[in-house]
């Protein structure tokens, strides 16, 4: 998109996170500033278009598994923009009475989400913060749509990592699980370390800082699981996202330099 075709409020020469990642994933709901940043990152982590697309497939792998298991019912939290199988695709595809509910913060995210699925009644999209978990689930919105007597999927996809402070971002999961019924999910995918060095890790979280999410904390596998506390975790457990219950024509990614992750999905029991 040109800077000219910003919706009302909106500063395009502010990289927002949504919109880097639709870049990444080969989107065109992008500004200047958004590729200008994914091109700093992809200098920084040869490998980070691969770790997106990696991430996306998890979903989909996820979202099936979920709906196997027999949820019916999916509160993704930093949705992103929409872009080829959704979370609503997916598990419609599967089962379909199925409801789905899409949190975000950004406005274009919330505009193009809601022209897209217009006419879908079984999936909104609905403004909120993952700071504030509490607000995301009172939402009457949300609690219309959603039954939190019932398992609930809540998926927190490479959205955490945007959570500078250890301590909040294990809160805010906490917060998010003592509301939901017994058989219900979580699923989340993190940035780690990779093979960046110090030098890396700084540039890279300098460059979080002129976005519209103002961080990015890389962690380790051990803070990671943390965030599953209350949860079973599934096999395979904490892995790569490519390495979660990865399909046989899935191609291979290539080995590039740069960023890792791990994924995880476990069950309330």
């Amino acid at each position: 998109m040109d800077a000219d075709q910003a919706p009302h409020g909106i500063d395009p020469n502010v990289p927002s996170v949504a919109r880097i990642y639709d870049f990444l994933l080969g989107g065109k709901d992008n500004f200047a500033a958004d590729r200008a940043a994914a091109a700093k990152l992809m200098e920084l982590t040869p490998n980070v278009r691969e770790g997106v697309r990696a991430n996306r497939r998890f979903l989909s792998r996820a979202v099936r598994f979920l709906t196997q298991s027999g949820i019916r019912q999916f509160l993704d939290i930093g949705a992103g923009l929409p872009t080829q199988e959704n979370v609503h695709q997916v598990a419609l595809r599967a089962a379909p009475d199925s409801r789905v509910a899409y949190v975000d913060n950004d406005p274009i995210v919330l505009t193009h989400g809601r022209a897209l699925l217009a006419d879908n009644d079984r999936t909104i999209v609905v403004h909120g913060d993952l700071r504030d978990p509490g607000a995301v689930l009172d939402d009457p919105l949300i609690s219309g749509h959603l039954d939190f007597d019932r398992p609930v999927a809540v998926l927190l996809l490479a959205v955490l990592h945007f959570i500078p402070d250890d301590g909040v971002a294990e809160k805010i999961v906490a917060t998010l699980r003592q509301r939901l019924a017994p058989g219900s999910a979580l699923a989340i995918t993190h940035l780690s370390f990779g093979d960046l060095d110090e030098n890396q890790v700084r540039e890279g979280r300098e460059l979080y800082t002129r976005t519209s999410a103002g961080s990015a904390t890389p962690r380790s596998a051990g803070q990671i699981v943390r965030f599953f506390d209350g949860f079973e975790l599934v096999e395979p457990g904490l892995v790569p996202p490519e390495a979660w219950r990865p399909e046989q024509e899935e191609p291979p990614l290539p080995k590039l330099p740069g960023v890792d992750g791990y994924s995880g999905v476990a069950l309330l029991r």
